[in-house]
C-alpha cells in the first residue's frame, strides 16, 4: 500500500497542504438534514389600475377616450396572467405548523405568494406582516408537521468561521454555496436597524430571504443582498442576524406591525479629530449633530454637541450602534442615558417614544434671506435665513450655503443649500459674524462646522491652510 508521503512525494504536495484538504469542512450531513426547511418562494403582481395593461399599450387613464382605441387595437396575444410580474427567490420554515421567514422586498406589493417545498407540493401563503426597515417579512402557510430550522446565536459567530447558504438562485432550487464570515456588525446605507453579518458565501438573484448555517446546522442569519459594481456576486454578501428576525417576527405574529423606540437626535460618527476637540481620549460614541424640538431627548437635556457614551447601562461604541439600541427599546420604557459633554460624563434619563409608521423629512423651501455674501476664506457664499425657513428648520440660527467656488470646503464635503448652523460649537445667526470667527482661526488650525444637510445635520471639519487653497 502507498501511504500518504510518497503520494505527497509524487505530487509534490507538502504535509501542510495535505493537512489542510483534510481539514476542509464537509457540509452534507449539515444539508441533508436542513434543506428540507428551505422553500422556494415566487410572487405574482397583477397589472396595476392606471398602468399599460401589456407591452407596448400607452400609460394613460381608463377613463381617457382614447384608452378604449389602444385597448382594441393592441390587444396582445396569449394569457393576460402572461403580464403580470413574478419574482422568485428563497425563505425557511421556522415552525411545523407553517411559519416562514423571508424578506420583505420579495414580497412587496404582491398579489399572490406561492411556497413551494422541496417535496414538490405548494401552497399559498398568506402575508402575516412585514417590515420594510430591517427587510423582513412572516409568512403562514396551512401546513402541519413540516420540518423546520434550528435557530442559532449570531452573538457567537466568530469571524473566519465556515457558514453556508441553502437557496433558490436563478430559480436552481435548493442550491448549496460555501464560505466564512467576513464580518460582524456592518453598517449599511439606510440601514440604521441591522448589525449586518458580511461573509463571502456566493448568494446571486433568488437567494434572498433564505437561510446562512453555521457548521452547527443552526440558522444564524438572512440572506438579504450583495455589495456589486456589475449586478452579479463580487464576494460582498450581507444577512440579517437571525435574533433581528425573530424579534421582527414575533412581533408580527402578536400585533401583525413592529414597534421601535426613538429619542428624536440626529447623529454621527466620532472621528479621531472630533475626539480630540471634545476631549475625548479615544474616538467612541455618538455625536449628537441635533436634537428634534419637544422630542425626547431635549426633554431629557440632551443638547446638540452632546455625545452619548452609554445607552440603557450599554457602551455606544460606534455611532451605528445608538439606533440600533434605541430601536430594540420598548417606546415608554426611562432609559439612561450618559453623555460626554464639556469635557465630563453627564447622567440622564430619557423617556423613549415610539417611530411613527412614516416620518416625513422637514425640508427647506422657502424664500431665500439675504443676498449672499461674496466667498470667504473658504470659498462660500452665504445668506442669512429668513422667518420662513428658521420655522422650517425648527432653528433661531443658520446660515444658508447660497454658492461656493473649488476651495478648503469644497474638498471638506460642504454643499450647495447646506445650512451652517455652528462653527467650532457657536451658533452663527450673520454672515458677518461667520466670517469674523473664521477669520479669528489661526493657519493650521482645525474647525468643524455643524451642517444641516435635507433632514439630517452633521460636523464637517476642516483645516484652515491659508487663503482657501
Amino acid at each position: 500500500m502507498i501511504n500518504k508521503l510518497v503520494l505527497m512525494a509524487l505530487f509534490g504536495l507538502s504535509t501542510t497542504v495535505f493537512a489542510q484538504a483534510q481539514d476542509l469542512p464537509d457540509f452534507t450531513d449539515l444539508v441533508e438534514r436542513e434543506g428540507p426547511a428551505v422553500v422556494n418562494i415566487s410572487t405574482v403582481q397583477a397589472p396595476s389600475m392606471g398602468t399599460p395593461a401589456f407591452p407596448g399599450m400607452p400609460n394613460i387613464p381608463e377613463d381617457d377616450p382614447f384608452f378604449e382605441f389602444f385597448r382594441r387595437h393592441m390587444q396582445p396575444h396569449g394569457n393576460p396572467r402572461d403580464f403580470e410580474s413574478k419574482s422568485l427567490g428563497s425563505g425557511f420554515v421556522i415552525s411545523s405548523d407553517g411559519y416562514i421567514l423571508t424578506n420583505a422586498h420579495l414580497v412587496d406589493s404582491a398579489d399572490e405568494i406561492n411556497v413551494k417545498l422541496t417535496d414538490k407540493r405548494e401552497f399559498r401563503a398568506k402575508l402575516i406582516g412585514a417590515d420594510r426597515r430591517t427587510d423582513i417579512a412572516l409568512l403562514k402557510i396551512e401546513a402541519n408537521g413540516l420540518p423546520k430550522v434550528t435557530q442559532g446565536d449570531p452573538a457567537k459567530l466568530r469571524v473566519g468561521e465556515w457558514v453556508i447558504a441553502i437557496g433558490s438562485p436563478f430559480g436552481f432550487e435548493n442550491s448549496v454555496t460555501a464560505g466564512i464570515v467576513s464580518a460582524k456588525g456592518r453598517s449599511l446605507a439606510q440601514e440604521n436597524f441591522v448589525p449586518f453579518i458580511q461573509t463571502d458565501v456566493a448568494i446571486n438573484p433568488g437567494n434572498s430571504g433564505g437561510p446562512l448555517f453555521n457548521m452547527k446546522g443552526e440558522v444564524v442569519g438572512i440572506n438579504s443582498q450583495i455589495y456589486s459594481r456589475t449586478g452579479g456576486f463580487m464576494g460582498l454578501s450581507f444577512a440579517i442576524p437571525i435574533d433581528v428576525a425573530t424579534n421582527i417576527s414575533t412581533q408580527l405574529i402578536a400585533t401583525g406591525k413592529v414597534s421601535r423606540g426613538r429619542i428624536g437626535v440626529l447623529i454621527q460618527e466620532v472621528t479621531k479629530e472630533l475626539a480630540e476637540s471634545f476631549g475625548l481620549p479615544k474616538p467612541s460614541g455618538a455625536l449628537v449633530a441635533s436634537v428634534q424640538k419637544d422630542g425626547p431627548a431635549e426633554k431629557a437635556g440632551i443638547e446638540p454637541r452632546d455625545v452619548i457614551m452609554k445607552y440603557d447601562g450599554k457602551a455606544v461604541t460606534a455611532a451605528g450602534d445608538l439606533p440600533r439600541m434605541v430601536g430594540a427599546t420598548k417606546p415608554g420604557s426611562k432609559v439612561p442615558v450618559q453623555v460626554w459633554r464639556n469635557g465630563a460624563t453627564k447622567e440622564m434619563t430619557v423617556t423613549v417614544d415610539e417611530i411613527p409608521p412614516d416620518e416625513t423629512p422637514v425640508g427647506r423651501g422657502g424664500k431665500r434671506g439675504k443676498a449672499p455674501d461674496t466667498s470667504n476664506r473658504i470659498g462660500l457664499s452665504l445668506s442669512e435665513l429668513n422667518a420662513e425657513q428658521k420655522k422650517q428648520l425648527e432653528t433661531d440660527s443658520g446660515l444658508l450655503v447660497e454658492d461656493m467656488v473649488p476651495g478648503i470646503a469644497s474638498r471638506a464635503g460642504v454643499r450647495p443649500g447646506d445650512v451652517i448652523l455652528s462653527i467650532n460649537n457657536q451658533d452663527v445667526k450673520t454672515v458677518e459674524q461667520f466670517n469674523q470667527l473664521l477669520n479669528k482661526t489661526p493657519k493650521g488650525r482645525n474647525i468643524a462646522l455643524l451642517v444641516r444637510r435635507g433632514d439630517t445635520a452633521t460636523f464637517i471639519t476642516m483645516k484652515m491652510n491659508g487663503e482657501n487653497k
